[in-house]
């Protein structure tokens, strides 16, 4: 019987179709792949199912991640991913139609929202009508002081495309951009709406699009507040990872609760066999 870290019975997962998975500390490190993953992804198709990715990470294109994926011999493809940029998107554009959008962000979120159709500078612009933060691997004082003048001087709508406090990379984490919003908010007292995971929006929409049934879907993350929160609030079965951010004691202390916990992707692996 296939059991989780805890002695669970975990053989439901066995009846799984479509497979959710975060990417930085689910399925690789940096530039580590983990042991498990290449496997598991082939075992989804050959057992007729189908995976996806789920990131919050908006500092990368889709594009971007592709060519990751193939350099790090990842089977996928652009229609293997929905990204915390394309919730963005289509938050902007149901609640915010024609805005102009000032980004504090990467080249690539600003590439992608301009490929998206989306009016955007990163200029001090009065006529600016929307703040939006990303996760920027970019981020310079002067990006930082432009953005707090952003906010103090008119009530903007102060958005952020993801909440999570850290990204993993080898040797440890750095900075993710809920800790840049943090010190934001510590130069403003302004906080912004978060968009992606926690929200269930990410879920909903891919499950929805590709036809699954919440009981047919399963997130697969290392991050409680925001991969797990995510499968909870959308109603579907969730496996954290103890390969990333989430330790047993983050578990334990958390009202975030996973349906299932696992060392890693290999055991997961292993149980579908």
């Amino acid at each position: 019987m296939f059991r989780d870290y805890f002695g669970k019975d975990a053989s439901g997962l066995l009846d799984k179709k479509l497979y959710l998975l975060d990417m930085d500390g689910t399925i690789y490190e940096d530039e580590r792949v983990f042991d498990g993953t290449v496997d598991l992804l082939n075992l989804i198709e050959a057992r007729g199912g189908r995976y996806m990715f789920l990131t919050n990470n908006s500092s990368r294109s889709v594009d971007d991640y592709v060519a990751k994926l193939r350099r790090l011999g990842i089977p996928g493809d652009r229609d293997s991913f929905f990204t915390s940029v394309d919730a963005t998107e289509l938050y902007l554009r149901e609640n915010y139609p024609g805005a102009l959008v000032y980004v504090q962000g990467t080249r690539s979120l600003v590439k992608g929202l301009l490929d998206k159709g989306l009016r955007v500078t990163e200029e001090e612009d009065p006529e600016a009508d929307i703040v939006l933060v990303g996760f920027d691997t970019e981020l310079t004082f002067e990006k930082l002081t432009r953005t707090c003048r952003m906010l103090r001087k008119a009530d903007r709508p102060f958005i952020a495309t993801n909440p999570d406090f850290v990204c993993p990379v080898a040797g440890g984490f750095v900075p993710d951009c809920g800790s840049m919003c943090i010190s934001i908010r510590y130069a403003t007292g302004r906080t912004p709406k978060f968009i992606g995971k926690p929200e269930p929006t990410m879920v909903d929409i891919v499950r929805k699009d590709l036809g699954y049934s919440e009981e047919e879907t399963v997130l697969i993350g290392d991050r409680l507040y925001t991969d797990i929160a995510s499968g909870v609030n959308a109603h579907v079965d969730t496996i954290l990872v103890l390969s990333g951010e989430a330790t047993l004691k983050d578990l334990e202390d958390s009202d975030v609760k996973p349906a299932y916990v696992l060392r890693d992707v290999k055991v997961l692996y292993e149980g579908l066999l």
